[in-house]
């Protein structure tokens, strides 16, 4: 299974960081992660490469606070949908598919960003390395935590199905495989859990 992901370090976030974050993860998302650079970041964010440098210490440190926070705003949105599915495992898991669908709409055009900084970042050396698999681990974990209420002798197969049915999800949606790819995954989910 490899190694436990370790806690990225994280910076103190200065209105000049903050937008120079929100610029990077425009370009980040928009472009991908090697196509962008320290320059350009600078001068979207209308800021000097030196801030960055100061700010930062490294283009790597602002790849892992953009995937880190978007990984924040994704846990919180999905709190909410969860929240508002009440205590049924059933209904959480199946709010799952529908928090992904919500976001992907509104959110991911182009797919899950951590899929798509994986295939930037495959080196686990990479310090924003831990922050992708981390997020990945986190929602097997979640999938496993509804499980075990749901079926609790079979819980590790069901929660690698289900993560198996968000995940192919993500992907084909990002590549606009077909439309709607969240619902598709929601309705294969919504059999499967009976």
């Amino acid at each position: 299974m490899g190694t436990p992901a370790q806690t990225p370090h994280r910076i103190v976030m200065t209105p000049a960081a903050r937008r120079a974050l929100d610029a990077a993860a425009r370009l980040f998302y928009e472009r991908g992660i090697h196509a962008v650079g320290v320059d350009l970041i600078a001068a979207e964010a209308g800021v000097t490469k030196k801030t960055l440098y100061d700010r930062f210490g490294s283009k790597e440190q602002i790849v892992v606070e953009y995937l880190a926070d978007r990984d924040e705003r994704w846990r919180a949105f999905l709190a909410e949908h969860l929240d508002a599915a009440g205590p049924d495992p059933r209904a959480r898991a199946l709010a799952v598919f529908d928090a992904t669908g919500a976001w992907a709409a509104d959110l991911s055009p182009k797919g899950c960003s951590m899929v798509n900084a994986h295939a930037e970042i495959s080196d686990p050396a990479h310090p924003a390395h831990p922050v992708i698999t981390g997020q990945k681990r986190w929602m097997l974990d979640l999938f496993t935590r509804l499980a075990e209420d749901i079926v609790p002798d079979r819980a590790g197969e069901l929660a690698r199905t289900l993560m198996l049915l968000h995940e192919g999800a993500l992907v084909a949606h990002g590549l606009g495989i077909f439309p709607d790819a969240a619902a598709s995954a929601r309705e294969q989910a919504r059999a499967l859990l009976g």
